[in-house]
Formats: structure tokens, sequence, C-alpha cells
């Protein structure tokens, strides 16, 4: 659509008629003698007469081009636009980061697939943090991968698609053979503390207890608390097992408990599907749109306008006298 910035300034359209009725020309009446034998007398006196000033009246012609001028002008001021249609931007809400355990123990087949057959744990998780983040095309989404130490894979990004190529190459003891549960919540942390976003999810999996932080998980969760970090747990190993390879029920429980969140077991392929999707459900998108309407600015057409129909009447009215004088020579 076209619009006026400044549709105001039309109101002076009219003001060169309110000036000359309130500022008439200054008019004045001289006494004269004509001389029907003015020549003789200036041969006599020897002077040369010149041509005095003469002011013309202006012509209709000269009025039309000077008002069309005039309303050019005044249309260039008040800064016509033509309005494209609006362009809107979603602006993500939230971020949600994923951590995953990728101990050597992830490589155990005990996992069992909707088909009835055995798949190592890494597979599942493949598959169903892969099928997650294809859910969430308006968050951003990072991913960190722990072992004997958590590092960061992804930064919050939009680009879903790099997410899921680096959740389907991971493999179990790539990041070491033991867990650093309370090091990767640090890391999520301080990743968290370069966003600007209201909502930040933590969404942790690991299949074994804390074997290799210097940080506490329990005390990185108070952390993560008083940075209103949601830590939703994923346990997928064995609670009855011994060792290392044991599941720290007790651990992941009150992680999520004291941030807000929730913990999940996952027992199966089909089991941890499940609470992925419930974590689809309540983490429900929450994005902000940004509209606004690009303006392309169009005043130069009537200013150049009016300036080619005043050159081009001065360059007629020009060659018109030239043309007369000529005649008259």
């Amino acid at each position: 659509m076209y619009q006026l910035d400044f549709a105001w300034l039309l109101l002076i359209l009219p003001a060169p008629l309110f000036v000359w009725w309130l500022m008439p020309p200054h008019r004045e009446t001289s006494a004269s003698v004509r001389l029907p034998f003015f020549d003789e007398v200036a041969r006599a006196a020897g002077v040369v007469p010149t041509e005095g000033s003469v002011v013309p009246k202006r012509s209709w012609p000269q009025i039309t081009v000077e008002a069309l001028v005039w309303c050019l002008i005044v249309l260039a001021l008040a800064r016509p636009q033509y309005v494209e249609p609006p362009l809107v931007k979603v602006e993500p809400q939230r971020d949600i980061l994923l951590a995953l355990d990728l101990s050597q123990s992830m490589d155990a087949r005990d996992f069992a697939a909707p088909d009835g057959t055995s798949i190592t744990r890494v597979d599942a998780v493949r598959a169903v943090v892969s099928d997650f983040v294809a859910k969430r095309p308006g968050d951003r989404m990072g991913l960190i991968a722990f072992g004997d130490a958590p590092y960061p894979l992804a930064p919050f990004t939009m680009d879903h698609a790099l997410v899921q190529t680096l959740v389907e190459g991971l493999l179990p003891g790539i990041a070491g053979p033991r867990t650093a549960l309370g090091d990767s919540l640090g890391l999520a942390i301080r990743m968290f503390e370069k966003t600007a976003v209201p909502e930040k999810v933590l969404i942790l999996l690991t299949d074994g207890n804390d074997t290799a932080s210097k940080m506490p998980p329990l005390k990185a969760a108070e952390i993560a608390k008083t940075k209103n970090i949601v830590i939703h747990a994923i346990g997928i190993g064995d609670p009855a097992a011994t060792g290392e390879d044991k599941l720290d029920t007790a651990s992941l429980q009150k992680i999520a408990t004291d941030t807000g969140g929730r913990y999940f077991f996952g027992g199966d392929q089909a089991r941890l599907q499940d609470i992925y999707n419930e974590l689809d459900r309540i983490t429900a998108e929450d994005q902000k749109q940004l509209s606004w309407r690009p303006r392309i600015e169009l005043f130069y057409w009537p200013l150049g306008a009016a300036i080619v129909v005043m050159a081009a009447w001065y360059i007629l009215t020009g060659l018109a006298g030239l043309a007369r004088r000529r005649s008259l020579a």
C-alpha cells in the first residue's frame, strides 16, 4: 500500500493563495509626460535610451505550471512511501540443552526395540532423541556429550538438522568410559549463562552414577536452581546393578525435583519414546513473533517531476522570447 508519512503537510497546499490574498504586490503610480518627439530630444541631448524594467503579468499557463510545481514539492515533503507486506520473525523463547551420557556402558545390548529385538542403549537414544529434536522447530537446541568429562558438541542453534546429524553420529565411549554427571551439569550452567531467553531447560540422560566429576551433582543442581534452569532427568540404566553401572535413581530424582523438573525411567525403547513425547508435551512451544513492514521511500519522484516541469517551462519561455526578439530585429 502507498501512504504519506507526513500527510498533515498537505494542509500547506493553499498557503500561496493566503500569501497572495494577505500580501498583495505593491503598486504605485507616478506622473509622466508623453513626448511625441522623444527620439529627437534624446539625440539632441546625446542620450541613448535603454529599455526599462517590465514586470509582465502572469499568464494562465505560468500560473498552472507554478501551481503544479508547488503541489509536487508539497507532496515530496509529505514523504510518500510504499509499504510492503508485513514480515514476521519468530523468536524462540526457550533454549533446550540435551546432555547425553556416552560412557562405555551405553554400549550394553539390553534395550528392547518395538519389534522385540535387543538393541544397544545408544541406538535407542539416537533414534528417540533425533525424533524429539525434529518435533521442536521453534526452540533453540544445544547438545552435550559426557563420559570422563563433558564436551559441548553443539551450541544453542536453530539448525536442528545439524543437531540431528551429531546425535546420529554418537558412539559409546567417545567421551571416556566413566560418567562425569556433575561436571556435565556445570558445563550446562555455563552454556545457559550466555543465553537471554526466559526459559532454560536441560534434559539429562544417563545410565549410571557419577564416577568422574569434580563437582558433586547435587551441588551443581543447587546452582542450576539459582539460575532458573529446569532439569528433566532420564535414567536408562539398571538400578539393581552394583558399582559404576548402578543407576543413581535417588540423585537423579533430587536433581529433577529441586530444579522444578521431572524424573523418568526408561527401561526399553518404547518407554524412552514415551518419555520424550511427555517432555515434548510439558515443554509446550512458546515463541515471540516480531512483525515489521519494510518501507520504500518515493519522495524523489514528485521532487524530480517538479524540477523537470520547472526546467521545461523556463526553457520553453526562454526559447519563445528569443524567437520574438529575432522577429522584431
